[in-house]
């Protein structure tokens, strides 16, 4: 068994793609996932399954698409690999409510930090299937655009420290 971290996008607390943490929690245990927790209501589930990353991916986003009646996108990492999404901050000085990993399906573009428009004082830096940002004055305050960030899912490093910790158990 392998602890997935989930991470679903356009996921919110009210208004468009609202869906209420005990339904997730229910949808995942119907489709066979167990120990399954949700962390704040913005679309984190930690689980165990024996099925791979891929699979986990396919049969969530399809049982959430049939919820939701459209589409739906879900990023997955095991727990070890999250681990190493912390451990390669590479903004580790900065306040961890500043720094965010966006999520994606593969390796950014290798031009993502030539390709990004209206930067001010934010650093950006390529992970493995993740894109850093700080935000130096926070996100509120930023007009910071990744175009290879759109298919992906931002979580700050608080969320991810607490992701890692929930599937450590």
């Amino acid at each position: 068994m392998t602890r997935h971290i989930a991470l679903l996008r356009a996921v919110n607390v009210g208004g468009t793609g609202k869906l209420p943490m005990e339904e997730l929690r229910a949808i995942c245990a119907e489709i066979g996932f167990e120990d399954v927790k949700t962390y704040i209501a913005s679309g984190n589930v930690v689980f165990s399954s024996p099925l791979d990353q891929e699979a986990v991916k396919h049969k969530l986003e399809a049982r959430l698409t049939a919820y939701a009646g459209k589409p739906q996108a879900v990023l997955v990492r095991s727990g070890a690999e999250m681990a190493q999404v912390l451990a390669d901050n590479p903004f580790p000085e900065a306040a961890p409510n500043r720094v965010v990993a966006i999520f994606l399906d593969g390796p950014p573009p290798v031009d993502t930090i030539e390709a990004a428009t209206h930067r001010k004082d934010e650093e950006i830096a390529l992970g493995k299937r993740e894109i850093y940002v700080h935000y130096g004055e926070g996100m509120g305050q930023s007009k910071l655009k990744i175009p290879a960030a759109g298919k992906g899912t931002a979580r700050n490093i608080n969320t991810i420290a607490k992701l890692v910790e929930m599937a450590r158990l």
